[in-house]
């Protein structure tokens, strides 16, 4: 049995997880490949995106190897340095980063562009597993809740200022770790709620929300009228309802972007705009739709091999696969996101180390809230918020993320025999 062990490649390694990391960043360099205009289309230059995307592939794999080689204990004793300089990074773009598209989200270097965003997800999920691990928080008070807050709400904010609301939004997948850990569900509920009362309160009027609101809770707080405890937290939650309501109005006029604005009301059906707000949605799943159930084949996809879909090697990666691979491509790109989620809560649910358990179904949250979206917003049922098809879209900032982020849960459950 120790020869067994003895001959196993660096310790337990789950190398199934590796092969879909594989399968996931080949399939973006072909798709990438087939994106970029016929006259540009050079195998051999390092020029073009799928140039860049091969280096910041195998570069990435370098990268997640090097993890491997690491001892395990090390993310867990320096997280609050990683955490702290993700923070430190996002406090730079803000001074020197450069603006591209209304955000100021990058740092040049050279020719590249560091993307300090992408980064500060493997920090916080650091940062926030060593909390849970060492003080084992029951999310029962104020202070555990408002610590755990505080290290998902600092790079959240940060990154709200560039502003760049995609990135923020997706750190709100922290919740759902804390759940597993003792969150009550009642957060989870007020998340939900709060995602109900943003849209109807663009769809109905706010007068009347306010008075459904408020009917409810006469009703709730009538039939616990002897309950004292209940009316003080039922008047709590309605005053802070209708508070939101209004906040909702302030935010959407004063810290959403024109653009953003127009794709939120597209989504809702408020307005059309087919040549401009609208154009990427509609172009991307004419893409899609074309693609039929075998696809065009590869190279042979008229909307997005020409440039008629916007960002389609990065925000639309997900239409140049449905036009020229179909449903069926469609189909086998997110079964392997399917499997690579369930293969990660598998893992995250067998560890022995609180530390690891939280790290790993942060991961998984993340992988999940951009996939989602992602694929969502290319088909047209989720606003554009401009975020990266994991391992799949061009980026360097946005693969090697992935790629740290993926890799040390890896080494962590290859040492789940150990102590963290």
């Amino acid at each position: 049995m120790q020869q067994q062990q003895s001959n196993r490649f660096f310790f337990n390694v789950d190398w199934i997880t590796v092969l879909i990391y594989i399968a996931l960043c080949t399939v973006g360099f072909i798709n990438i490949f087939a994106s970029v205009p016929p006259e540009k289309s050079d195998v051999f230059s390092f020029n073009t995106l799928y140039g860049k995307q091969l280096i910041y592939v195998l570069t990435g794999l370098v990268l997640g190897l090097a993890i491997l080689l690491f001892d395990g204990r090390v993310f867990n004793v320096f997280s609050p340095f990683i955490y702290g300089g993700t923070l430190v990074l996002l406090l730079a773009v803000l001074v020197i980063g450069n603006k591209v598209a209304g955000n100021q989200a990058w740092i040049a270097i050279g020719s590249f562009k560091l993307q300090p965003a992408e980064f500060a997800k493997f920090g916080t999920a650091l940062l926030l597993a060593r909390y849970v691990g060492s003080f084992n928080p029951k999310f029962r008070d104020f202070k555990s809740i408002g610590i755990a807050a505080l290290i998902v709400g600092a790079p959240l904010i940060l990154i709200m200022l560039q502003p760049d609301t995609g990135s923020a939004l997706v750190f709100l997948a922290f919740m759902f770790p804390l759940y597993r850990e003792g969150l009550s569900g009642y957060f989870l509920l007020i998340f939900l709620g709060m995602i109900v009362l943003f849209i109807a309160d663009f769809l109905v009027p706010t007068y009347i929300l306010i008075l459904i609101i408020s009917t409810i809770a006469g009703l709730f707080i009538y039939n616990n009228r002897r309950k004292q405890k209940i009316i003080f937290s039922t008047v709590l939650v309605t005053v802070l309802a209708i508070g939101y309501l209004f906040l909702i109005k302030v935010a959407y006029e004063k810290v959403l972007a024109p653009h953003q604005r127009s794709r939120i009301e597209l989504m809702l059906g408020l307005k059309t705009d087919n040549k401009g707000a609208g154009y990427n949605v509609i172009q991307s799943q004419i893409a899609i739709g074309s693609g039929q159930a075998m696809g065009r084949g590869f190279l042979q996809g008229t909307q997005t091999k020409y440039g008629y879909v916007p960002e389609q090697s990065t925000d639309f990666i997900f239409s140049t696969i449905g036009e020229e691979w179909g449903f069926l491509g469609c189909s086998v790109v997110i079964a392997l996101y399917i499997f690579l989620l369930l293969r990660l809560i598998n893992l995250a649910e067998r560890q022995r180390s609180t530390f690891s358990r939280v790290y790993g179904y942060s991961v998984a949250c993340i992988l999940f809230f951009h996939v989602f979206i992602n694929i969502g917003m290319t088909i047209g049922i989720i606003p554009v918020i401009g975020i990266p098809l994991p391992l799949i879209s061009y980026g360097g900032s946005s693969l090697w993320s992935f790629t740290i982020l993926l890799f040390i849960f890896l080494k962590l459950d290859s040492n789940r025999m150990g102590f963290f």
